[in-house]
């Protein structure tokens, strides 16, 4: 078991010794019915896949057992060659050693959406986001306006991949829509830092103003004992108040955090937080203190997630236009709505601030049938440059460089044509991570895709191996990758 620490990371990075294993072996998994050529014009026909030359899929599995293809699947954690994927309903544990032949390994029936998750050693730890009559995984749907509704952290140890186990959880204001991890100080602890938005007045476990996040600490030597310790306010003024943008689209209010990523070797944390990015300063674990604040009242109407690059110079901000819902990914949105803003963080100490570059969204049109904006991603780690993977829903998996930071550009990509032509039907991919070689895509309705990135821009990360990642934990690569 990892223990965390001081200046310990959880996903310890070494080179592999050996080469990269040779191209071009056959998956044998479900393959698309029609593969067509890369076209940045053409919209793909239902289910039909388009893609660059430089990455292909090698493997798919699709939601099965206690999961059905109404099991919308959500974020995925990876461990020890295994990947962990949420699903409304549970979650999945996939053996992903062999990238080409993904095994499930188990399967955990735990409804309560959206059921992110991240891992710390041998702790799973499961946002639930959706009032139930307890916390248990037998429990039932009921409504946030009765008190005795609960919503919070569920803890599994996973020791045992094959048979998780259900240890603990911990009620927190208005649930956890998301989940951060990070550890304490002494390697006695881990942290989670909850995400959570929306209070209303008849909410009694989410009532207004909700201008913070929960923090639960975990004994890691005792996960039992895990509790609620601290609930920092990170607005006192309230945050954005919310509005129209010019475009007549709604801009959010600021009631809590969407995501927060953690850089605990650099005492930081960037939040995205529904109107508002911020720089946080987390060298007090229990006193998380706003650095600096932005807003972009023209073009984002939603701040979903954040993305350092691996110098701590940057970060990524998604605009989560239309909650995932939308088809934002056509020509009347532009290519500044629903997309990422990119940040430098300029100065030192407590006069760090961050400062727009630029916007970067997928160059390709989707179908007024495509829910499409930018969603989850991760690094791609390869030395001196910043190139990220990341999830577009059905826009589908982009690959982009913004080591330019005024400068972005697409370097590779993959998509499913729409899942209808008639109408709107949500679906496309949540989360797309880059661990130990290959690109991993939670997809909502398709299950599980993995990708493999051929480029010569991008080599150097198929070398780099990972025992536990959570993309909200980010662990700078030293020089190297010692």
């Amino acid at each position: 078991m990892l223990q965390p620490g001081l200046k310990r990371r959880l996903t310890r990075v070494f080179v592999a010794a050996a080469a990269v294993a040779a191209l071009g072996a056959s998956s044998a998994f479900a393959a698309p019915a029609v593969i067509a050529e890369p076209s940045a014009t053409t919209i793909p026909g239902v289910d039909e896949i388009v893609h660059s030359p430089n990455l292909r899929s090698i493997a798919n599995v699709p939601q099965q057992g206690p999961f059905t293809k109404d099991s919308t699947g959500t974020d995925i954690a990876f461990t020890k060659g295994h990947a962990i994927i949420g699903t409304y309903d549970g979650f999945n544990v996939f053996d992903v050693r062999n990238p080409y032949r993904p095994k499930i390994v188990s399967q955990v029936l735990c409804p309560g959406g959206q059921n992110d998750v991240s891992i710390s050693g041998d702790l799973l730890f499961l946002s639930t986001d959706s009032s139930r009559s307890d916390n248990s995984c037998n429990s039932v749907a009921k409504p946030a306006s009765e008190k005795s509704a609960w919503e919070g952290i569920k803890i599994f140890d996973i020791s045992n991949l094959a048979a998780p186990k259900y240890v603990a959880a911990v009620e927190t204001d208005c649930g956890s829509h998301t989940n951060t991890l990070v550890p304490d100080k002494r390697g006695q602890d881990v942290y989670i830092y909850v995400s959570s938005y929306a209070p209303a007045a008849n909410l009694p476990d989410c009532q207004p103003p909700h201008d913070k996040i929960s923090i639960v600490k975990v004994p890691v030597k005792d996960p039992a004992k895990a509790s609620l310790v601290a609930t920092p306010v990170l607005f006192a003024d309230g945050g954005n108040a919310g509005g129209d943008n010019p475009d007549g689209t709604r801009r959010s209010a600021t009631t809590g955090c969407h995501d927060l990523t953690a850089l605990p070797e650099k005492d930081l944390m960037a939040g995205a937080c529904m109107g508002d990015g911020v720089l946080i300063d987390i060298s007090d674990r229990l006193k998380p203190r706003v650095i600096n604040r932005v807003q972009d009242n023209v073009n984002f109407a939603f701040w979903h997630s954040a993305t350092f690059n691996n110098d701590a110079t940057k970060v990524v901000f998604t605009d989560e236009l239309g909650g995932g819902g939308m088809a934002t990914c056509l020509e009347k949105f532009g290519s500044t709505r629903g997309a990422n803003g990119i940040y430098e963080i300029t100065g030192r100490g407590d006069n760090r601030k961050l400062e727009f570059r630029s916007y970067y969204k997928i160059p390709r049109l989707q179908s007024e049938t495509e829910n499409c904006v930018a969603h989850n991603g991760s690094l791609i780690p390869v030395p001196g440059k910043d190139i990220m993977v990341q999830s577009w829903y059905q826009g589908g998996v982009s690959v982009w460089d913004f080591t330019d930071s005024k400068k972005p550009k697409e370097i590779a990509y993959w998509e499913r044509g729409p899942l209808s032509n008639e109408k709107l039907v949500g679906g496309g991919t949540w989360s797309a991570y880059w661990y130990n070689g290959h690109i991993f895509s939670s997809d909502i309705v398709k299950g599980l895709d993995v990708l493999d990135l051929n480029d010569w821009r991008t080599f150097p990360a198929k070398l780099v191996r990972q025992n536990q990642f959570n993309a909200q934990t980010q662990y700078k690569l030293h020089p190297g990758f010692n």
